[in-house]
Parts: structure tokens; sequence; C-alpha cells
């Protein structure tokens, strides 16, 4: 046990024979689970008012991309560092912290009174994505190593539910009282569950007061990104060949290469970088997180993607739908994941995280495909269900991988950067697809309306990305199943989670 951390909790009172107190690890989950839960919501709630903000703001499809980008890129820089505050300072108090800046972030974004004050003001709400990393690194302490799978599952079937709730009830209070409203509903229950890990989650176990904060690396990828998902947002309107278009994605480049340059000294130094190379050298972490960023970018892609088809007049190829129906029309992806993520967190212990992954991969690149032709509302709907199951099935296959690996010293951090990879990529789907939106259009009546082929082109390239992320995990080493490799079980940790490498 390092210096400066607790000790697991003993045997009796609900504990086992291994030092896990059972009854409080549950209860953390399900702390945790609502945590996630509300967090989701309130990011979810705003995707079928996406429509409604763009008519009020007078924005294009591109921009309101921004709205959520905007929040994704400030969670890709803040992820790491509030993860290694947690590593220092303990992963409850980081998570206090986080829900009450949340709380006031959220309040604000509520009251924005034009478009540029709410890009800034969901910035800021971006530090509500440092959640998830905090709260699978406390889960991952709280139970042994065979419970793991099925309590990641369940966390990742949270994503299903924050959706199933937010898509519905957000687009009916949206519609109803406005979208503003949406945010002033989620605040009571924020505090709420901030006063509830106060009071009911006890302190991490593991904790390194001598470690320090990597913020020029963060600032420099934060930044990096930022340029380069503007570019995305803003590349329609102000045109690709345009001098401003091309000098961010130039700059958001060129920004890559100090900060590969300082994470190499700052780690040879002895510091501890956002993009660290030792955890980026086990196969696992890289693997995991590169299949991470391609699964988000394809996720946020086809996400906007829908909800603008769904709202786009019949006479453009979409649906005509209002605020209200568009919401209700994007639940069957929330439940196919809600369906899916546990029953894959159960599976995966019996035959491996890597064919979970490949086969969740699968299952939502030919979703995506299938949605590409022209077709009636019941049978893309179905098509949303079984993307939303194959999603579902790829998160709970990935973390696994990731958190059965790495020492759980290491847990703060290298769910931080698996969370940045993931984000970088979800940060560049939204993006992409409202690029699309902008690009491809028809025209009636003066009004400017997204072209069915940019859905088209949206749905193939997301099936592309998760094709690609279903091979790429192959080259991942296998942590559980019934007959692992003598390879395998090198790479694989034991009850603590230390690996051999």
């Amino acid at each position: 046990m390092p210096a400066g951390t607790s000790r697991a909790p003993p045997a009796g009172n609900g504990g086992n024979r291994n030092g896990y107190d059972a009854a409080y690890a549950r209860r953390v989950m399900v702390i945790l689970a609502a945590v996630i839960t509300l967090v989701l919501y309130v990011e979810g709630m705003l995707t079928p008012s996406l429509g409604a903000i763009s008519r009020e703001f007078q924005i294009t499809p591109g921009q309101a991309s921004l709205i959520l980008s905007s929040y994704i890129v400030t969670g890709v820089a803040l992820s790491p560092v509030v993860g290694k505050l947690g590593d220092i300072y303990g992963k409850k108090r980081m998570l206090g912290i986080v829900l009450g800046i949340y709380t006031v972030c959220v309040s604000i974004t509520g009251f924005s009174p034009n478009y540029d004050f709410m890009i800034a003001a969901r910035a800021f709400q971006g530090i509500g994505l440092t959640i998830f990393p905090l709260g699978l690194s406390l889960v991952r302490e709280e139970f042994p190593r065979e419970m793991v799978p099925r309590a990641q599952g369940i966390l990742s079937a949270m994503f299903g539910a924050g959706f199933a709730v937010s898509l519905p009830v957000g687009a009916w209070v949206s519609y109803t009282y406005g979208w503003r409203t949406t945010y002033h509903s989620a605040i009571p229950f924020v505090i709420l569950l901030a006063i509830l890990v106060f009071v009911y989650v006890r302190e991490s176990k593991y904790r390194r007061p001598q470690a320090k904060v990597d913020y020029v690396g963060a600032a420099l990828l934060g930044s990096a990104l930022a340029l380069v998902v503007l570019a995305l947002s803003e590349g329609p309107s102000w045109g690709w060949l345009s001098t401003t278009t091309e000098a961010l994605f130039v700059a958001g480049g060129i920004l890559l290469v100090p900060l590969v340059l300082f994470e190499l000294r700052y780690q040879r130094n002895g510091g501890e970088a956002i993009l660290d190379f030792r955890l980026l050298r086990q196969r696992n972490v890289m693997v995991t997180n590169i299949v991470g960023a391609v699964a988000g970018l394809g996720m946020y892609l086809a996400l906007l993607s829908m909800t603008f088809l769904f709202e786009a007049p019949s006479w453009s190829g979409g649906y005509g739908m209002d605020t209200l129906s568009a919401g209700l029309s994007l639940v069957p992806l929330a439940i196919g994941m809600l369906i899916f993520a546990p029953i894959a967190g159960i599976l995966v212990s019996r035959i491996g995280t890597r064919p979970i992954t490949v086969i969740g991969a699968a299952i939502t690149g030919a979703a995506f495909l299938l949605a590409i032709p022209a077709q009636s509302l019941v049978s893309l709907l179905a098509v949303e269900f079984v993307v939303g199951a194959g999603i579902g099935i790829v998160n709970a296959g990935m973390i696994n991988l990731l958190v059965l690996t790495v020492d759980p010293r290491d847990m703060g951090l290298a769910t931080s950067m698996s969370a940045v990879f993931r984000n970088v990529g979800s940060s560049l789907g939204a993006p992409i697809s409202g690029s699309l939106l902008t690009t491809y259009v028809v025209i009636r009546f003066g009004v400017p309306v997204p072209a069915f082929v940019s859905f088209q082109w949206a749905f193939a390239l997301a099936a592309i990305a998760f094709v690609f992320a279903g091979g790429f995990i192959l080259f991942g080493r296998e942590v559980l199943g019934r007959r692992p490799s003598a390879a395998t079980r090198t790479d694989a940790p034991n009850v603590l989670g230390t690996t051999s490498e």
C-alpha cells in the first residue's frame, strides 16, 4: 500500500473475505450511477432543442454543433487535470468540487441571452465530463476484480438511462416551457446528488500527494482541439478555402508539435503528463484510447445528424417533426444502450473483452449502413435501437479492457486519459456532422435546409468509424474470458489490478 493512502475497510458489516465492503460498494455504485445519469440528462436534454436554439439565435447547423463541441473541448482539457487532482487530493473531494462548479455553470447556461454567451457558458459547463472518469476510478477501488465487469456494465448502461430520461423529458419541457427551463429543472437534483456524495461516499483508497498536475499539456491540448473544432463548425459559413478557416486548421495542427515535445520532456523529468507515454506503451491502453476516440466521433456525428433529420421538412427528405416528437424519436437509441450495456457487462467475463467489443462495433456499423438509404420512420427507429445496442456493448467491452489492465494507482490517470481520447473524437464528430449539414443544402422559399445526402454521408462515416474500431480492438490483449493465453495472463492484473508490464 503506497504511502498516504487509506486501507480498504475490513470484512464484516457487508464486507467479504477479500476486504471489500460489499454493501458500501453497492451504495457507491448507485450514487455514482445517479450522478452520471443526471449529467447525461442535462447534456441529453439539449439535443432535441438544437433546432429551437438554432431558430432563436438564427444560426446554422454547423454553428449549432459548436454548442455541443464547446462543452466537450473544455472537458478534454479538464479531464486529465481533474483526474490527477483526484489522485492527489482524493477522488471524492474532487467529485464534490466538480459537482458544485457544474451546478453553477448549468444555472448560468439556462439564462443565455445569445449564441456567444451560450457557447462560453457551455465551455465552462464542460467540467461535468470529468465526473465519469472520477466515478469509474472510485468504483474500481471498491469492487473486487471479478465484480468489476458487471459494475462497469451497469455504469455504462447509465449512458442509455441518462439519454432515455433526458430525450423525452427534455423535449417535452423544451416544447412546453422553452429550452431554458430544461436547465433550471435540473439544478435541484444536481445539488441533492452533491450532498449524497459528500455524506455517503468515502474518500478514495489510493492517493498520491506528491504527484504534479500537467497544466501546460492540458492547455496545449485543449487549445489545439478548440481551433480545429472552430474551423470545422464555421468552415461552411466562412468557406473551406478561406484564410481564416485554413489558418485555424494549421494553427491547431502546429500546436500538436509543442504538445508532444512538452509531454515527452515533462515525463523525462519525472512528471506525469496528460498524454502519459508510459501508459500509452501498454498495448491495451493505446488500443482502448484509439477505439474510444473513433467510436466517440462516430456516435456524435450520427446523433447530431439524426436530430436535424427528424426536424428537417419532408420536402428535403426529413420527417418534419417538432422538438417534442424529435426528442421522442431519439429514445430508441437510449433504450438500446440501456438494455444491452449491462448484458454485455455480464457476458464480457465469459467470452472476453475483445469479442464483446468487436460484436458491438459490427452491430453498430451494420446498423448505420442500413440507415443510409431513404426509409420509413419505423425502419429508421428500429435501426436507431440497434445502433444504441451496439454502442452500449462497445462501451462495456472497452472500459473493462482498460480498467482491468492498469494498476489502480494509475486508475485516475488512465481513465482520465481514456476520457480525453473519447472526448476528442466526440468533439470532432459533432462539427463534422454540422459541416455536412451546412455544406449540402437545398433551398426553398429562400430558406436553406440540410439535403438528405448530408445525412447519408454522416451515417456512412459513422459506419466506417465503428468498423475501424472493431478491427483495431483486436490488437489488444485479452484480460478476461474462459481460456486466456499465456500472453494474455501476463498482461492481466491481479485482484488489485497490478500488471506485469
